[in-house]
């Protein structure tokens, strides 16, 4: 069947900038959540199965369940789907309110809120994701991924202080009322904003099996998306285990203390807003897959820096850090406003979920190898592949036609005929 679009591109701005402010209200609400309840485990229990046990009751439902959301979204009504996301985020935090507030609460039941959050979390995800590029024209898309980046950045920045500060001067509930409130906000902001949906003239229904296999099929059958996940992927591997490894790089290898960590990690994190304000401003090459190609040589060559670095040039480090920072925003902002103008937008919630899911699943098997491998060899020597890896495979990305050609509108037209499922 083909399917067409419906957008609405007259005043868009106010209509998107509207959603994005209450959903950012609401991400900044479970990140104080999520702040507090790590930190209430950790002075609660001092267990670090407990406190592994909770990350993987976020972790999983991303990894395992995505695909099958991401079907389901693209099903159903995008807006309904964000309403209802929250309102499950909501309704778990507020049970766990009224069990703080008891005394009455036990650890599974927090390892069973995060579970349901995680689970709405990606449903919400995947909506939001697939709704932009129905809300924003296709020139502003790139744009609108930089302040998104811009966004992540900032909570990263105030949510940990600004979480630990209440957690001193209000009990946990309070705290939990605060993401109660926020994401009643978001819905309430929801129920006057209109989300176009994908209209089909199929006049069949496809079953949900169709329609995921049909997702699954949309990327196998697309050469060039097929070789960017594999890079992403690839990419992923080696960086994903980069953060847990830092607090390790301070110490070890610069001699560093807490302070010095601190410097790492805010350097890092003002470079991220600071690369989201200007991939906001700037928007990017005419080809958002060369400035996504470009980051990529860029941040693998600056973390080949780090990962060379000597002990006492600890601020060269510092730098080559900050950059990397400024850069990912860039790399994720340009290559999501790709994939968001060349992926048909009736396929987005399966396709992005799909290649969340993938890009996730090595990150595991990276944490198993990254340990060990840094015991016996030394931390820096993971850096170090990570860089090259990552400024291979952003010189590959150049030289692979079906990468470079993804924003061709000849093969965007052909991306989305989609055939009427059997």
């Amino acid at each position: 069947m083909v399917l067409k679009m419906k957008t609405y591109n007259h005043n868009w701005a106010v209509r998107f900038f509207t959603l994005w402010v209450g959903q950012a209200l609401s991400l900044l609400g479970s990140q104080l959540v999520q702040f507090a309840i790590i930190w209430y485990l950790t002075q609660t229990t001092r267990s670090a199965t407990t406190l592994a046990i909770a990350s993987m009751m976020g972790l999983l439902p991303q990894v395992l369940l995505s695909p099958f959301i991401g079907t389901w979204v693209d099903r159903g009504n995008r807006r309904l789907i964000l309403i209802a996301a929250d309102a499950t985020v909501a309704a778990a935090t507020l049970v766990l309110v009224f069990l703080f507030a008891s005394g009455f609460i036990l650890i599974w039941h927090i390892y069973l809120a995060l579970f349901i959050r995680a689970v709405a979390g990606g449903f919400h995800q995947s909506a939001f994701g697939a709704s932009v590029v129905l809300l924003v024209p296709k020139e502003q898309l790139a744009r609108v991924q930089g302040f998104n980046q811009a966004l992540y950045g900032g909570l990263n920045i105030i949510s940990a202080p600004l979480g630990a500060y209440l957690l001193s001067v209000i009990p946990m509930q309070a705290i939990l009322g605060i993401d109660v409130g926020t994401a009643l906000l978001a819905i309430a902001i929801l129920l006057f904003i209109q989300i176009p949906q994908p209209e089909s003239r199929s006049q069949t229904q496809a079953t949900f099996w169709q329609d995921f296999k049909a997702g699954f099929r949309y990327i196998i059958t697309w050469r060039g998306l097929v070789i960017l996940l594999g890079l992403v992927m690839v990419i992923n591997f080696f960086f994903s285990a980069t953060e847990p490894l830092t607090p390790l790089l301070i110490t070890n290898h610069f001699q560093g203390d807490a302070q010095k960590l601190g410097w790492w990690l805010s350097s890092f994190a003002a470079g991220t807003v600071l690369g989201g304000l200007i991939l906001g401003a700037w928007g990017g090459f005419k080809r958002k897959i060369v400035t996504a190609q470009i980051g990529l040589i860029l941040t693998g060559l600056s973390t080949v820096v780090v990962g060379i670095v000597p002990a006492d040039l600890f601020w060269v480090g510092l730098a080559a850090n900050s950059v990397i920072g400024l850069l990912l925003p860039i790399i994720n902002g340009s290559f999501g406003a790709t994939l968001q103008a060349t992926i048909a937008p009736e396929m987005q919630g399966r396709v992005f979920a799909f290649i969340l899911s993938a890009a996730m699943l090595v990150s595991p098997i990276a944490l198993m190898i990254a340990g060990p491998f840094a015991d016996a060899f030394g931390i820096q020597l993971w850096f170090l592949i990570a860089g090259i890896s990552c400024t291979l495979m952003g010189i590959f990305g150049f030289f692979s036609g079906d990468v470079m050609r993804m924003e061709n509108k000849s093969d965007q037209e052909a991306q989305h005929v989609v055939t009427e499922p059997s």
